[in-house]
């Protein structure tokens, strides 16, 4: 298909499930070589856990005496990650420190966990790359802009939880985007996420050689979000596609950046073509999110709220208290679905 030039990489089930199983034999191995090591607390804890961990697929990483998560700061020499993050359940990770600190503040009011006017430090203090927050069985991590800094996070996020044995985790991304043919504040819960040629793709160059990999996010996860929303009945929810571009301005179409070698027509019809594709926003991380969560077995969702109509404009003229309760809208979805699920564990307890 890509006669010399690439391959492709399907994540299909049986591939999950291979890599399941390489996880679950490393597993082992790390348990009996540390099972002197476990006090019965320990042993508790890992008699209560599902059989769905997070999972690599490198066996270089059993050479490392210690595995190095250099732009979080933390190390399996170093860290005791098993029980800071062993509890982990669910994972929201969105562009800004600010708006992750703002998430873990308010995720801690709704599940009345701690004092919600408590200072949360930050775990990744030792490094200025990324910033990650904890609240009980809730992470909240930043991940930058673009492709590549969200890669880089996602990356040592997954070793981090596979090291810590987390189980049963959810991952969700919540952040802004440009809507195309939606009202400015609407949410999109990505059901996929495609290329700027309309294709359910991320590409990735490795050894001089294109990777393809598959961007399909968990339906039954999509279907959950919206149910939420519904309850909520406090902002218009949507589930669509949504374009994941390598820039702000020429990637997607913008007429207002320090380059532009098309007309406002161009504009118009390339954005006209991803509204009949189905694309319903566009933003800049989804596609390697979904690749690379589908990979590691993660049960995954992409939450964004609409800042503009694109098929209206390019800037910004929302005033920012507008914005400010548009960005708002993500979180209080995921807020509302974590409170959910919780108290529905508890119940089966």
């Amino acid at each position: 298909m890509w006669a010399g030039r690439s391959f492709t990489l399907p994540v299909s089930t049986s591939d999950v499930q291979r890599v399941k199983l390489i996880c679950h034999k490393r597993r082992s191995r790390q348990s009996n070589s540390n099972i002197s090591k476990m006090d019965p607390k320990d042993d508790k804890r890992n008699a209560s856990r599902c059989s769905s961990p997070v999972c690599v697929h490198n066996p270089h990483l059993d050479a490392l005496k210690d595995d190095i998560l250099y732009h979080f700061s933390l190390g399996t020499g170093t860290h005791n990650l098993s029980a800071m993050f062993g509890d982990v359940k669910f994972v929201c990770v969105g562009g800004s420190p600010w708006r992750m600190k703002s998430f873990i503040e308010y995720i801690a009011a709704e599940l009345s966990m701690e004092d919600p006017k408590a200072d949360y430090p930050n775990i990744c203090a030792g490094t200025d790359r990324y910033a990650m927050y904890k609240i009980g069985p809730v992470l909240s991590v930043s991940h930058g802009m673009g492709i590549p800094s969200i890669a880089i996070m996602l990356h040592e996020l997954i070793k981090l939880l596979h090291h810590a044995q987390c189980t049963d985790v959810t991952i969700i991304r919540i952040g802004t985007s440009g809507g195309i043919g939606l009202e400015p504040g609407t949410v999109v819960v990505t059901k996929q996420s495609v290329d700027p040629t309309f294709l359910p793709k991320f590409e990735q160059v490795i050894l001089g050689k294109t990777v393809v990999r598959s961007t399909d996010l968990d339906q039954s996860l999509a279907e959950e979000l919206l149910q939420c929303s519904k309850e909520l009945n406090q902002f218009e929810t949507v589930i669509g596609k949504t374009m994941c571009t390598l820039d702000f301005y020429e990637g997607q179409a913008r007429l207002d950046g320090a380059f532009c070698s098309y007309s406002e027509q161009d504009k118009r019809d390339y954005l006209n073509k991803a509204y009949e594709a189905g694309v319903c926003n566009i933003e800049m991380e989804s596609s390697v999110f979904a690749a690379m969560c589908k990979l590691s077995g993660l049960r995954a969702a992409v939450v964004c709220v609409t800042l503009l109509d694109r098929l209206k404009g390019d800037q910004l003229n929302s005033s920012h208290e507008v914005l400010r309760d548009y960005q708002q809208r993500p979180q209080i979805l995921v807020g509302t679905y974590i409170k959910k699920q919780l108290k529905a564990k508890a119940a089966r307890s």
